[in-house]
């Protein structure tokens, strides 16, 4: 595959801002006494929570991909650090969720806010078609990601 192309500038821009925004999520656990696997669970608590669901601890494990021996250390250390709570469920007793602590949104925006705020000021740059193709675009690139295509294309040359 060609490594030249208005394409490939696009993939190496995204490869540049993948290293940058782990680089940034990784200064956040640092500062904060936190694994990078405490703040990608906060982010799979908060995304569940924008979409209306609560997630059980056995969930979130299999969101990351843990096993059950380090979901619950994680719960456990984030729980101890006040990130989040296990809450019952009041239909049945015997189901646990896991729902991020509003003081662990606070120090989320205090240091995500001001990055969060750019890319929202240079999206509204863009009209509404552009906007579509950039989220179809993510969008894509989140499910290709997701499903290995590495495991996919064997076929092509290295």
């Amino acid at each position: 595959m060609s490594d030249r192309g208005p394409e490939m500038e696009i993939v190496h821009l995204l490869r540049a801002l993948t290293v940058e925004l782990g680089a940034h999520s990784a200064r956040f656990a640092q500062r904060n006494g936190m694994h990078p696997t405490d703040v990608r669970a906060l982010i799979t608590l908060m995304d569940a929570a924008r979409a209306g669901e609560a997630l059980t601890a056995g969930h979130l494990g299999a969101a990351l991909g843990l096993n059950s021996a380090g979901t619950t250390a994680l719960v456990d250390r984030l729980e101890r650090a006040g990130h989040v709570r296990r809450v019952r469920d009041e239909r049945d007793r015997r189901k646990v969720t896991v729902e991020v602590d509003e003081r662990a949104v606070a120090l989320g925006w205090s240091h995500f806010g001001p990055l969060i705020a750019r890319a929202v000021e240079l999206l509204s740059g863009y009209d509404a078609r552009e906007r579509a193709a950039i989220e179809g675009f993510l969008t894509g690139m989140r499910e290709a990601a997701g499903d290995d295509v590495s495991e996919s294309h064997h076929n092509e040359p290295g």
